[in-house]
Order: structure tokens, then sequence, then C-alpha cells
């Protein structure tokens, strides 16, 4: 073995707590403590980070198409002819026809802005997001006169299956009195909850056909929403869509559509990251403070250890197993406390704001109803290795001094 039972034996009793050095001893407390906190609150930062990414990308991509074709004129009409060139790009899996504009909703004297979508229930049964999550009626009782809205917008205006709900158009009828909006009451015909604000609360699903007579656009769609088999994959699927499209047309993907959200989220947890990467830092410090005072103190311990044969290269692995000792230690906690605590962390949440009384996750700021939470084991694997790593330097110096240390001059001056 690298170290012998003998420098095992030596380095851990020089941790252990003794009326003299029993200051060394809480300075290896606080750094092991130090350690295991920074380690345990990266990975439960990076965690919620992985999960709140992860689930806006699935709601966001469950709703939306991966590509949106748009025509360069006002309506687009020939969406048939277009939407069978497009299923036959590779890659394609489907594509939708949709007619979507913004509205004010108004219900029980509650009034608001609302986003319509207009597609078939044949596509909106295709998206499993919405389909997997009707909490009320069923995709089949919409029709001409019935629309699909959020639970938390059925909230907000207080209504429930078989109500109504009046959308006003801003793109009213033109008259010989003015333009005169546009107003239409539909009943509800099914809710649903994808647990995403934005869309639990102002979105609106009806029939294409209803949505083409409300936005006065027959035959005509506003868009085609694109699914591909990898979204990952959209350079290529627009490159290649555009080719046998031709000219006339514009196309968008879901990375460009929402660049500058998920550019603040990778912003703002790389920021994170350096932030807590400090604390695993300081704790590091705490550790070269911890042995030099340990050398300090151990001087004519040393010298007669050197006197009776120890070596240097003995000495210096009896303060560094000493020193990396606490940060293995700590390091370890930390893992078994971030990975427990990300595992269960929508139920410490409940938990808290049972206690507390207090909302600790709005879904009106943080977009989400649960805290979500992904432990991605390469990071975690990252952070292990960077801590471990920080440890091992910080024991590397106080090491060294203590096997320089003369035995001559340690005994002489104690």
């Amino acid at each position: 073995m690298v170290f012998s039972a003998f420098e095992r034996m030596m380095a851990f009793r020089y941790l252990r707590a003794r009326r003299r050095e029993g200051f060394v001893s809480v300075i290896a407390g606080f750094s092991l403590l130090g350690i295991a906190l920074g380690v345990a609150t990266l990975i439960i930062v990076m965690a919620v980070m992985n999960g709140f990414r992860q689930e806006l990308l699935t709601r966001i991509l469950g709703l939306n198409g991966h590509v949106t074709v748009f025509s360069n004129g006002p309506n687009f009409f020939d969406f048939e002819t277009v939407a069978g060139q497009v299923r036959g790009v590779p890659g394609v899996v489907a594509v939708t026809p949709m007619i979507e504009g913004q509205v004010m909703a108004s219900a029980n004297n509650v009034s608001g802005g609302a986003v319509v979508r207009g597609a078939t229930a044949e596509a909106l049964g295709q998206r499993r997001i919405i389909a997997d999550n009707i909490v009320e009626g069923s995709l089949a009782d919409l029709g001409d006169e019935k629309i699909l809205i959020g639970q938390r917008m059925a909230e907000k205006y207080g209504l429930r299956l078989g109500d109504s709900l009046s959308l006003i158009s801003p793109k009213g009828t033109p008259t010989a009195f003015g333009t005169v909006p546009r107003v239409r009451a539909y009943e509800i015909g099914a809710i649903f909850s994808v647990g995403m604000y934005e869309y639990d609360s102002s979105f609106v699903f009806m029939p294409l056909a209803a949505a083409q007579v409300y936005f006065q656009q027959p035959d005509a769609v506003s868009h085609l929403e694109v699914v591909l088999d990898n979204p990952d994959r959209t350079r290529s699927a627009m490159a290649a869509i555009a080719g046998q499209l031709g000219p006339g047309y514009r196309l968008f993907d879901w990375q460009r559509t929402n660049s500058s959200f998920f550019n603040a989220l990778q912003v703002e947890r790389n920021v994170m990251f350096l932030i807590l990467t400090l604390i695993i830092l300081v704790a590091a410090f705490n550790i070269i403070s911890g042995l030099i005072m340990l050398v300090k103190d151990k001087g004519r311990d040393i010298a007669i250890l050197r006197t009776m044969g120890a070596t240097r290269g003995s000495v210096m692995r009896i303060f560094f197993m000493a020193g990396a000792s606490v940060g293995v230690v700590g390091t370890l906690a930390g893992l078994g406390l971030g990975v427990a605590f990300a595992a269960n962390i929508e139920a410490i949440r409940q938990f808290l704001q049972s206690i507390t009384g207090t909302e600790l996750f709005a879904a009106e700021i943080y977009f989400l109803a649960n805290m979500p939470a992904e432990i991605d084991w390469n990071e975690v694997t990252s952070v292990v290795l960077m801590a471990l790593g920080l440890s091992f330097g910080a024991t590397i110096y106080p090491s060294w001094r203590a096997a320089r240390l003369d035995p001559v001059e340690a005994l002489r001056y104690e």
C-alpha cells in the first residue's frame, strides 16, 4: 500500500482532539463541514438547474414544433401542399397546420390576454403533453363551439366544464361606423394542465375550422409546425426543408425562437457554479491553515520521529493523509447529502412550505408548478473530482514543510 499502517495510525491520531491541540481539530472539523456543504450545495443547484431546463424544454417542445414554417405572404393558403412536401423530408415526424392569434378573454367580470391556437383534433391528440394531461373533459368533446383551456385559466376566470368564455379579437370587422371587435363565446369542452404556468394560464385551443372562422381566414393557416425525430438536428432539417420548398417561405427553429431564454439559463447556471465553487475553495484554504498549525504544534513529534528513523517521505505522507482524509470524508458526506436532497427536493419543499406557511416556488415566477431536479452523474463526478483535487492540493505545501523540518532545530526551540 502507498501508506503504511504506522503512517495511517499517526495521521488519524493527529486528527483526534486533545486538550492541547483541540483548536486544530476544530479547524479540521469546520473544514470538513465546509467541503461537505459546498459539494452538497453544488450538486443540488446543478440538479435543480438541469431539471428546470429539461422540464421547460420538454414542455416548450411538447406544445410547439421544432421548426416553424411561415409563408412570406399575409395568409398561408397552400398549406396542404406545403405540408405534404415537408412530410417527405427525412427526419420529419409530423407537420401540423395551425392558426395562432392573440385575443382578450373575458368571463365572470374577469378579463385578460390569451393566445388562441387552432389545430385539428387529430393533431392535438398527437401532442402527448396535451392529450395525457387532460384533467377534465376530453379532446373528443371539442367542436366548433367548444374549446380547450388551461387549468389555471379556468381557476382565474372561475370556469368549469360547460361554462362560456368570451374571446375578443383586436382585429375587428370594418363597418361604416368604424371597426367593430369580433366577440364570440365558446363553451369549455375540456381543461388541461401541463405544469407550466404560461401555458396553463393563457393558452386556448380550438378546432382548426373554428379558428379559421373566428380569425376570418377561410382555407388558410398562419404557419406550419414541424416535429422532428431529433430536436437537436434542427439546422440540417431546416436546410433540407428549405431546399424542398424553395423561396417564398421563412423557417424558424425552437432554438432561435427561445434563444434568449435558454441563454439566460445557461449564464445563470455557469455563474452559480462559479460562486458555489468558491465555497469549496474556502474550505480548502481552511485545510491549509489547519495543517500548518498542526505541523507547528507537532514540531517536537516530527523531530522525534525523524531521529527514530522515519524518512522525510514518511513524515510527508503522514500529514498528507491527515489533511486529505478531511477532504475525502467531507466530499463523500457532501455527495451523499446532495444526492439525497436533490432526489427528494419536491417533498422537502412541500414540508418546508407546510411549516413556514409561505410559497417557496411560485409558479407565476418560475413557470413550473413543481420544483424539478435532474441529477447528471457526469457533473456529479466532476464536482467530486474537483473537491478531491482542491483538498489534495491544499495538503501538499504543509506536508512538504513538515517533511523539510530539521530535527535538531525543532528540538532546540521546543
